[in-house]
């Protein structure tokens, strides 16, 4: 029988690629399993694995020479830069621009929520955790509640007809979670959005190597991968949809759409205002092509990476790339120089998005050396390394903010819209309870801005189907609150006075 040409090629190209290690064992699979393995090699790029190892080894190399890591860093340019802090005028007025775009059928929504629970003793998908709030709502409920709260106030407030509004939310799943969150959406009935308006589509994935850049085996007929970091977003958003629909991706769905704005962010922030009007008003209002939301940094020693100049260009620079000098430097009015806090919260315009596939060879992946159970390819056996063996390879969300045109980054308040989910329960710090204590003294906030008092260890949860930042709670001016309790109308209210 005259061998499989498809296989006989596959191995040109991956000897040419100085990767052919991948079939020794070829030999000892059967049918069924070459079958599966030839459709995983072919949908590998092998000449693009080694240009991404050469260029992340080489980067590195001169990072480590010092050759590039000279590069100046210098405080944001007062034009790139701005705050709502002590501006409720300039708040308005880009909250409206937002609004607008919103009504006007322009803004979708990017989600990264490829993480597992792991960390907080759970193995679901991040965003189906509850934090314990009286109604036990997920992550993914309450963001997808803010979306729908969203479209009826852009609604109400641009005149549009009831139901005509949309921002369509597209999630990014990574291979182990895209299952469980589909499934988990499926149960739900999408929080009550339309189906057709949530997108799922998957982070992609990169080969490990060993040291000296060849790809590991995970089975004999498995090369091993590993997720390509949250920068992978970008090459995601150009790749099908579903192994049935080659055609479609996410970038084409937004041109069908007429999607012109992006509002992106991490599933891990329970005050994270989904497609934020405010931050959409302001970088559209600036002609970014691609902004970042960031929060003030408190003291000089937290430990935080900062959006500043690196080099010239706009980056994000981690805390220890800061000097002490630099850290506790002030500027004119006092505040820190350094204070542009990271919180992977980004604005895009569709057109950036789709010109990352120009600039994404100059991006150099960042190396992260593991421990990389595999297959050893002379004796066939299965090692569980004990120290690390081999590497992943990752790009982070903020690696592309170099080459944009117009980076804009913009402070707000961080009790208003941070409080991340990273750790375990009881830690004390980023954990469920913190993240519980800061939603619903947000909540609370939101009540007594209308004009309510509530009284002391009162806890209301305000379902933000009733009011996505403190809108729609004309009722409870003059009010005095004196029981806890769930609010999933306005009109609920009532029962706790």
């Amino acid at each position: 029988m005259a061998p499989n040409p498809s296989v006989e090629s596959l191995k040109e190209r991956y000897e040419a690629a100085g990767q052919s290690q991948v079939f020794k064992f070829w030999g000892d699979l059967t049918p069924e399993q070459q079958s599966t393995f030839l459709g995983q090699l072919n949908s590998l790029d092998v000449e693009r694995v080694n240009r991404i190892w050469k260029k992340a080894v080489d980067v590195e190399k001169e990072l480590g020479s010092g050759s590039a890591g000279d590069e100046e860093i210098s405080p944001l340019p007062d034009d790139a830069f701005d705050t709502i802090l002590g501006a409720p005028d300039k708040e308005k007025e880009w909250r409206e621009v937002g609004i607008k775009a919103i009504a006007d059928g322009r803004v979708g929504v990017l989600l990264m929520a490829g993480g597992q629970g792991t960390r907080l003793g759970s193995s679901d998908p991040k965003g189906c955790y509850d934090i314990g709030l009286p109604s036990h709502k997920s992550l993914f409920q309450y963001q997808a509640e803010r979306i729908a709260r969203l479209q009826t106030v852009a609604e109400e407030e641009q005149g549009k007809s009831k139901g005509s509004v949309v921002i369509p939310w597209y999630v990014m799943t990574s291979g182990p979670t895209r299952q469980p969150t589909v499934a988990f959406f499926e149960k739900n009935n999408y929080f009550g959005l339309d189906k057709k308006n949530v997108v799922f589509f998957e982070q992609g994935t990169l080969p490990c190597l060993t040291m000296d850049g060849k790809i590991l085996l995970q089975s004999k007929g498995e090369i091993a991968v590993a997720p390509d970091g949250n920068g992978g977003l970008y090459a995601a958003l150009r790749s099908p949809l579903s192994p049935d629909n080659t055609t479609h991706n996410v970038l084409g769905d937004l041109e069908q759409r007429g999607i012109t704005f992006v509002h992106a962010y991490c599933v891990d922030n329970c005050l994270v205002r989904v497609a934020d009007p405010v931050f959409l008003g302001y970088s559209i209002s600036k002609q970014a092509d691609c902004a970042a939301k960031v929060v003030r940094k408190t003291v000089p020693t937290e430990s935080v990476g900062v959006v500043a100049l690196k080099g010239g260009k706009f980056s994000v620079v981690e805390y220890s790339e800061i000097s002490k000098e630099q850290s506790e430097r002030r500027d004119a009015g006092g505040e820190l120089a350094f204070r542009a806090a990271n919180i992977a919260n980004h604005f895009y315009t569709t057109d950036f998005l789709k010109r990352v596939e120009s600039f994404e060879g100059e991006m150099a992946f960042h190396i992260a050396r593991k421990k990389i159970p595999h297959v050893d390819v002379t004796s066939g056996e299965f090692v569980k390394p004990a120290k690390p063996n081999g590497m992943k390879l990752e790009l982070f969300v903020f690696d592309v903010f170099p080459y944009a045109h117009h980076m804009k980054v913009l402070e707000v308040e961080r009790k208003e819209e941070f409080s991340p989910l990273k750790n375990a329960p009881g830690t004390g710090s980023d954990d469920p309870e913190t993240s519980r204590a800061d939603l619903l003294a947000q909540q609370k906030r939101f009540l007594q801005a209308a004009g309510a008092t509530v009284g002391d260890g009162v806890e209301i949860e305000v379902s933000p189907l009733v009011s996505y930042a403190g809108e729609g709670l004309q009722v409870a001016k003059g009010q005095q609150y004196s029981r806890s309790g769930l609010v999933e109308s306005a009109e609920e209210l009532d029962a706790l006075k």
